[in-house]
């Protein structure tokens, strides 16, 4: 599980510059921007926050995101 306090201070990397970068903790396996609807994975409490990554999952509906998100 990813504790409260990372997750408040990350953001997307691709929005944060130009717009907030929310997340929004999605049954404890993916962080999705609010801003553009990148899909990040976590893996083993690990959130992979690389742009290249969340842009494998920018057009899936979150209800269809695999839990938990593949390697």
């Amino acid at each position: 599980m990813v504790s409260q306090e990372l997750l408040d201070i990350l953001r997307c990397p691709n929005c944060v510059r130009e717009k907030e970068g929310l997340l929004e903790y999605y049954k404890e396996n993916w962080l999705i921007c609010q801003d553009c609807d990148r899909k990040y994975p976590i893996r083993d409490d690990i959130p992979v926050m690389l742009i290249d990554e969340g842009d494998k999952w920018q057009g899936m509906p979150k209800e269809e995101l695999p839990i938990p998100p593949p390697d």
